[in-house]
């Protein structure tokens, strides 16, 4: 992935500028809140990963994204909220993050770095030879989308998109066809859940055909493809999508 290493990797987030005062007290907050998952020096621990790579932090300013993050936390994941820290404490966290950073990692360009392509070639390419708007629309799903996401995130979120379920359509013997997001598939079996939500299960050898549908699909076979140019023409048409 070498595309990746030296469009994207090469440019982080500017890092915002950090009060060390607010940085200290964030430090002291992180260190009762956070410390015993992400680690004393937010590095991660066998618990919980290195916030130093986070997405989530490099696109932050001020805990504007950290914030409804801390909020809501990730249950799931065994990640619990903290809605009980104030705006000022979430804050504080952030200048610490931030400053630890800036530690790690030296001074930062700032994402407009990556804003050398030329749009109206992003464009031609977007519903050209790149094929986007077979799928995507400036107009539908893509609206605005140079306005939700910095260029930094938005370079990722089209070379490398987000997993999404691979979907199934099950053709039976009678010649109804059952479609749905997949739950399971082997040699011997396949299971999906349907719209309404019900779960199907069938002995792979008793139906007429199984087809699947990774979304990503397109996303996956022109990552070997994109030069350099073609990357930065689309970022930059990208983000005139406000």
């Amino acid at each position: 992935m070498v595309l990746l290493v030296s469009t994207v990797t090469a440019v982080r987030a500017q890092a915002p500028a950090v009060d060390p005062a607010a940085a200290a007290r964030g430090k002291g907050i992180f260190g009762a809140n956070c410390s015993f998952c992400h680690g004393a020096q937010a590095t991660g621990t066998e618990q919980a990963p290195n916030l130093l790579r986070s997405p989530l932090v490099f696109q932050d300013k001020g805990g504007d994204v950290l914030g409804p993050f801390l909020k809501t936390g990730r249950p799931t994941l065994g990640m619990p909220s903290f809605a009980s820290l104030a705006p000022a404490q979430v804050s504080d966290i952030a200048a610490f993050l931030h400053q630890r950073l800036t530690e790690v990692r030296g001074k930062r360009l700032p994402e407009a770095a990556l804003l050398v392509g030329n749009a109206d070639a992003g464009r031609a390419y977007f519903n050209g030879p790149g094929k986007c708007s077979t799928c995507h629309s400036p107009t539908g799903d893509l609206a605005g989308i140079g306005t939700k996401l910095q260029p930094l995130a938005l370079t990722t979120a089209f070379l490398t998109p987000q997993a999404k379920p691979e979907q199934v359509r099950v053709t039976l013997p009678s010649g109804e066809a059952v479609s749905g997001t997949l739950k399971f598939m082997d040699e011997f079996t396949v299971a999906l859940i349907d719209s309404s939500g019900t779960y199907h299960s069938w002995v792979r050898s008793s139906v007429k055909s199984v087809d699947v549908t990774d979304p990503l699909a397109a996303h996956k076979e022109m990552l070997p493809h994109y030069t350099d140019t073609e990357i930065h023409n689309l970022l930059a048409y990208l983000v005139t999508l406000k």
